[in-house]
């Protein structure tokens, strides 16, 4: 599919996308949580590329931007405001190069800023502001589209759309539900899918927040309701119905925790495995979901089993487990049948 665009790919089937770029650098130790802010791409972007690769190795049809939070309110609070320009050219850059080696899209990337206020014309204002420099410097960039992200409210994202629509890109925004089952200004997903879809977003969807137990219900809502591509991208993490969300999981086996959410940073217990998310991806894809992928939380292997589960073989896929070679537990007719009946001991 090298050369074709979001929507030619999305014509011909599904679209993988891989997020969790904040996570997966602060599990590495390059970006701070709390802040999550990508300051990585100017300190270390030999780190921010290498993790592109990645996960294109593990099965990513898209090299999106590490520009989720660099926008204006969030390098204020770390006061970095004056490298806002910089960060977002840089991180576009990186990601630009590794969508021309390896023939993937390559997408710019806004999110929820949030300084929005629906009750505060300059705070809306303010935000148009910011999805237009950035908007503004992706479209510059050359990239095949932009992705709108992890917005509660549904004006906010009809506004990025908005931004993005004027600059003459295609557009993929995603709505990020929290507890109550709707936006913050009270639209059920699918109305506000709708909404979004009606004004000329190429793909709707939900990113974030909710794991796939959580998410999927919603997600078949969507598809019932509009007539575009439907974007699911949950975060990795075992929600449930008490729990919907990734912030709202608690942890009743350790008493060591600095409160009683884990969230962001002492997930772990709760994290699905690659089994868990190649059943969401197989069930969003035969649901009709086109645009699919994982955000905060994500590892390459997450991404490689969406891919597997889609029927591809992605370069990481030569390394998949085989436990037939296992020298305890598995069946090759070469391995030692003592170590095969020490199994039962291990």
């Amino acid at each position: 599919m090298a050369g074709k665009g979001l929507r030619e790919r999305l014509a011909a089937g599904p679209v993988i996308c891989a997020e969790g770029y904040l996570f997966e650098l602060e599990r590495r130790g390059y970006v701070q949580a709390g802040a999550f802010v990508p300051e990585a791409v100017l300190d270390h972007p030999e780190v921010v590329e290498q993790l592109h690769r990645d996960f294109v190795h593990a099965g990513s049809d898209v090299v999106e931007a590490f520009t989720y939070y660099a926008h204006r309110e969030k390098l204020r609070i770390i006061g970095r405001e004056a490298q806002l320009e910089d960060m977002n050219r840089q991180a576009l850059r990186l990601a630009k190069r590794v969508a021309d080696e390896t023939g993937t899209l390559f997408a710019g990337d806004i999110c929820n800023t949030n300084v929005y206020d629906p009750a505060d014309a300059a705070s809306q204002r303010a935000a148009r502001a910011m999805f237009e420099e950035q908007v503004g410097w992706a479209a510059e960039a050359g990239v095949d589209f932009i992705v709108a992200e992890t917005f509660s409210d549904a004006a906010e994202a009809k506004m990025a759309l908005d931004a993005i629509k004027s600059a003459k890109l295609p557009a993929v925004v995603t709505m990020a539900i929290h507890r109550a089952p709707v936006t913050r200004d009270g639209m059920t997903p699918e109305d506000c899918c709708k909404m979004l879809a009606d004004a000329g977003a190429d793909v709707v969807g939900l990113n974030c927040i909710r794991g796939p137990r959580t998410m999927l219900p919603l997600i078949e809502r969507i598809i019932a309701a509009v007539d575009v591509p439907v974007a699911a991208l949950p975060v990795p993490y075992r929600t449930s119905e008490k729990e919907p969300t990734f912030q709202s999981l608690r942890d009743p086996n350790c008493d060591c925790l600095p409160s009683e959410m884990p969230f962001p940073v002492a997930l772990d217990p709760m994290t699905c495995n690659r089994f868990e998310i190649a059943e969401f991806a197989k069930a969003a894809h035969a649901l009709g979901a086109r645009y699919l992928g994982v955000c905060c939380g994500a590892m390459p292997h997450h991404i490689r089993s969406v891919a597997e589960a889609l029927g591809r073989k992605p370069p990481a896929s030569r390394y998949s487990a085989d436990m037939s070679k296992h020298a305890f537990f598995g069946t090759d007719h070469s391995l030692k049948p003592k170590n095969q009946a020490f199994s039962h001991e291990l």
